[in-house]
């Protein structure tokens, strides 16, 4: 009478597998496009986003680690590096975004830029919502958290997505560093949430 059950976890573990490197993949692949779309456009913008990805990857990473394995030592030690992660994010948020600012820095228009960070707002919205489903079901909060980390890249890509189109469209430069400062609220809500037991 358990085999329903041990199919149906095994699917979800795949599915949690799927995902993890449907995002691994889309972040690699992330990088380069950012790095010569930043390069072309002088966008310190678009320059943080690539490390973002890093991030994302690092995360990625840490949850296909996890779900191979179990026990709540495992799980514990991947909540820690994902918080780690987090911690990351939101220190490159605020450096970035105040070292805009204050500089007053005008980037270049960015066709390149707009179109991949608004399909990567699509694609991590997509995979927050899977993994956010996936970790529920399975009762997994290390998916569950990372998931998180996507939602965040996904209104990051958002925020980079917004602060480009109004450069090009008002030359609203400074859109996209004040639009990091929510974010940066986010991932530190994450950091506490993680390493004070809310999770």
């Amino acid at each position: 009478m358990t085999a329903p059950k041990e199919i149906s976890r095994d699917s979800l573990l795949r599915r949690g597998f799927v995902l993890e490197y449907t995002t691994l993949a889309w972040n690699t692949i992330g990088i380069v496009v950012l790095a010569v779309a930043a390069v072309s456009a002088r966008s310190v913008a678009l320059a943080g986003f690539g490390l973002d990805s890093l991030i994302e990857i690092g995360a990625s990473t840490v949850v296909i680690w996890e779900l191979s394995g179990s026990g709540e030592a495992r799980q514990q030690r991947a909540l820690r590096l994902i918080g780690v992660g987090f911690a990351a994010l939101a220190v490159y948020l605020l450096v970035q975004s105040t070292w805009v600012l204050t500089v007053g820095y005008h980037p270049r228009h960015s066709p390149l830029g707009i179109g991949w960070t608004a399909v990567t707002a699509v694609v991590m919205f997509a995979l927050a919502a899977g993994k956010a489903r996936t970790g529920a079901a399975l009762d997994n909060p290390v998916l569950k958290t990372e998931g998180r980390v996507t939602l965040i890249d996904g209104l990051l890509a958002a925020a980079v997505l917004l602060g480009l189109a109004l450069n090009t469209a008002v030359g609203w430069w400074w859109a996209d560093p004040a639009a990091g400062y929510v974010l940066v609220y986010y991932a530190v809500r994450e950091v506490r949430e993680i390493f004070t037991g809310g999770h």
